[in-house]
C-alpha cells in the first residue's frame, strides 16, 4: 500500500469516531478503545425506541427488548466461535467474567493441597481472583515466570504443571509487554494433566481472531469497552459441560426458574449467572462494535496494527534515551509498546506529553508482580488501535525528544 493509500484508508476510519481528533493522538487503546458514532447510535436507539426491562415482560416493548439483547449474544458467539449461545454469560467486563469462575468454578472444584497456575505477568484481574480462591479453599497458587521479554516456552509450563494442578489461568496477550501465549498448546497441555483452563482475553479478543473452539479454552473473559464498546458490558464463555455444573455466583430475579421459602432451583443457561436487570444497551452496543469490526475485517486490523507497531518501535529505537520494555520483535508487541526514558518518571513523561494532547498510559498497569520482576516501579505504554495513524506515532516521538529536555537534562 503507498503512503498516499494508507493516508486515505486512516482518513475514512477515522471518519467514524467522533471523539478522534486530528489535534489530539490517543494513545491509550489498551486502557480503552474510543466508540465509533455506529456504536453510540445503536445504544442511543435502543433507548430511544426499545427500552424495557428484558426478559420479563410479553408486551411489545419488553420482547423487542429481549430480542436486541439476545441477538447480540449471538454475534458474540458467533464472533468467538462458540458452540452455544448457553456458553456466552454477559457481565460488567473481564474482571468480573473471571471473578465469576473464581468464586462458582473454585468452590467446588478445589480443595486443600489442590495448585493453581497463573503467570506473573497477568493484570491483577487475572492473579486476585485466584489467590482468594486458594484463600478460601486451601488451595497453592504456582507462578510461571517468563523470561525478560514476556517468553513462556513449553518446558517452562510444563514443569509448572503438577497431578495436583487445577486450574491454569493465563492472558493471552500481556497488557504490558505484548507478547502472546501459545493458548491453544498450554490449554491441550492442561487437558492432559485433567486441568481447567482460564484464559484473559481482554487483550486479545480486540486484536485478533479469537475462535474459542480451536484454542480449546474452557473458560474466555473479555470486556466490550476494549473493543469499541460502551463500558459495563463484558463477556464471560465457558465450555456449556462445566457451566450446566456450576452454582450461580450472583443470586436474584431472573436467574432462578422457582423460588420458595426454603429455596430455590436455577434458570437454565446462560440465565444462572445473569441475576437480576441486565445490561441491555450495553449489549447492544457490543453487538453494533462487532458488525463493525466484521466491516473493517481482520485483515486490514491485524495488518494495520502491525504497521503501526514496527512504524513506532522503529522510531523509537532512534532515540537513545528511550528504552522498549519487551521483544525487539515489533511482531510480538501486538500494538503495545511500554517504555521508559533514561532519568524521567513515567508520571511526568505521561503529564508531559499531555501538554502535547498526546494521552499515553503511566504506572504499574495493574501489572505489580511483573513491574517488580522487571525491576521497575513503573513505566509509560503506548498501545495502538487500527485507527491510529503514523502521523500520531510521529508526533508521540516528536514530543519524546523534549522530555528530558523539559525536565532540566542537556539534551
Amino acid at each position: 500500500m503507498t503512503k498516499k493509500e494508507r493516508l486515505l484508508e486512516d482518513a475514512e476510519i477515522r471518519k467514524n469516531f467522533p471523539l478522534i481528533r486530528d489535534d489530539e493522538a490517543y494513545l491509550d487503546n489498551a486502557a480503552t478503545t474510543q466508540k465509533p458514532q455506529c456504536v453510540i447510535d445503536a445504544v442511543n436507539e435502543y433507548y430511544q425506541k426499545h427500552n424495557a426491562n428484558p426478559l420479563r415482560g410479553l408486551y411489545g416493548l419488553s420482547i423487542a427488548a429481549t430480542d436486541d439483547y439476545e441477538d447480540a449474544r449471538e454475534a458474540v458467539r458467533e464472533f468467538i466461535n462458540a458452540g452455544s449461545t448457553e456458553e456466552i454469560i454477559f457481565t460488567r467486563n473481564a474482571s468480573e467474567s473471571l471473578n465469576l469462575v473464581g468464586y462458582a468454578w473454585t468452590a467446588d472444584h478445589l480443595q486443600p493441597g489442590d495448585e493453581v497456575v497463573v503467570t506473573i505477568m497477568e493484570h491483577h484481574s487475572n492473579m486476585l481472583p485466584w489467590q482468594q480462591a486458594c484463600k478460601r479453599t486451601g488451595a497453592v497458587i504456582r507462578y510461571i515466570e517468563p523470561d525478560k521479554t514476556g517468553l513462556i516456552t513449553e518446558e517452562v509450563f510444563r514443569a509448572a504443571i503438577t497431578p495436583k494442578t487445577k486450574l491454569v489461568c493465563m492472558t493471552q496477550v500481556s497488557n504490558v509487554l505484548g507478547r502472546e501465549n501459545p493458548i491453544k498448546r498450554f490449554a491441550q497441555i492442561a487437558h492432559e494433566a485433567g486441568a481447567v483452563f482460564v484464559c484473559d482475553g481482554a487483550q486479545s479478543v480486540p486484536h485478533m481472531p479469537v475462535d474459542v473452539q480451536d484454542l480449546d479454552v474452557d473458560f474466555l473473559a473479555f470486556s466490550g469497552h476494549k473493543m469499541l464498546a460502551p463500558m459495563g458490558i463484558g463477556v464471560l464463555y465457558g465450555k456449556r459441560e462445566i457451566l450446566d455444573k456450576m452454582q450461580p455466583f450472583l443470586f436474584g430475579g431472573e436467574m432462578i426458574e422457582y423460588v420458595t421459602l426454603e429455596g430455590a432451583t436455577y434458570a437454565e443457561l446462560p440465565h444462572k449467572f445473569e441475576a437480576g436487570t441486565v445490561n441491555a444497551g450495553g449489549a447492544v452496543g457490543l453487538h453494533a462494535a462487532i458488525d463493525f469490526y466484521k466491516k473493517i475485517g481482520w485483515d486490514r486490523i491485524v495488518e494495520r496494527e502491525e504497521h503501526l507497531t514496527a512504524y513506532a518501535m522503529e522510531k523509537m529505537k532512534e532515540l537513545p534515551y528511550v528504552h522498549i520494555i519487551g521483544s525487539e520483535k515489533p511482531e510480538e508487541h501486538h500494538g503495545i509498546l511500554t517504555f521508559k526514558v533514561d532519568g524521567v518518571h513515567p508520571h511526568d513523561i505521561a503529564a508531559i506529553l499531555d501538554s502535547c494532547h498526546i494521552d499515553v498510559r503511566a504506572g504499574h498497569h495493574c501489572a505489580q508482580p511483573l513491574m517488580k520482576y522487571l525491576n521497575t516501579l513503573s513505566t509509560s505504554r503506548a498501545s495502538l488501535c487500527f485507527y491510529n495513524t503514523e502521523a500520531e506515532v510521529d508526533r508521540l516521538i516528536e514530543a519524546l525528544k523534549t522530555v528530558r529536555k523539559d525536565m532540566g537534562y542537556a539534551e
